[in-house]
């Protein structure tokens, strides 16, 4: 059974939408409330910016890859008009695809970061530590941040597959040239 690049990346797509859904579950889910000092503190994704950023961009990563998998019948038929406007449409999957991985790959450094910080604390700007107090909040978002960097894994293989198809069009002796 021989699988098409199309199955392929519809397979890589479907694998990216469940981690990116399950990175924004996790996050959007995740609190922890403790008694400290007989007051109730509650630690939350919206305590950190950069996790609430985090929840958006891979909400609509999500969103952008299913209407992509949704739409691939649409490209596939596409393919019978005139080869110049195929190239278009592949060079705007391509920026697109590119783009989506960069935005979810950027903010998964940013909640990584931010995440550090709640994890060491930092003394000189009288941040305290979190995650000896909220242990269960802490392995979520570590869980959620590696479901973010597993997601950005497999968005660089669908950029990788889009930019194959992109550059298949063109001839490989004349520079920036459709194949006829």
């Amino acid at each position: 059974m021989e699988l098409s690049i199309q199955k392929i990346e519809a397979l890589i797509r479907l694998s990216t939408i469940v981690m990116l859904v399950l990175t924004a579950c996790l996050i959007g889910l995740d609190s922890q409330t403790k008694v400290i000092f007989y007051v109730q503190k509650k630690a939350s994704f919206k305590d950190l910016r950069a996790l609430v950023g985090l929840l958006y961009i891979t909400s609509l990563a999500a969103a952008y890859n299913l209407l992509k998998l949704c739409c691939s019948s649409f490209s596939a038929s596409y393919k019978g008009t005139s080869l110049q406007s195929y190239a278009y449409l592949a060079w705007l999957r391509y920026i697109l695809d590119q783009a989506v991985v960069y935005a979810v790959f950027a903010g998964n450094l940013a909640a990584l970061e931010h995440s550090f910080l709640v994890l060491t604390g930092e003394e000189n700007f009288q941040w305290l530590k979190w995650c000896n107090k909220y242990t269960r909040f802490c392995t979520q978002i570590g869980g959620s941040l590696l479901c973010g960097f597993v997601a950005s894994l497999l968005m660089f293989s669908i950029a990788s597959i889009s930019a194959f198809n992109l550059f298949r069009l063109y001839s490989p002796t004349k520079f920036m040239h459709l194949k006829l």
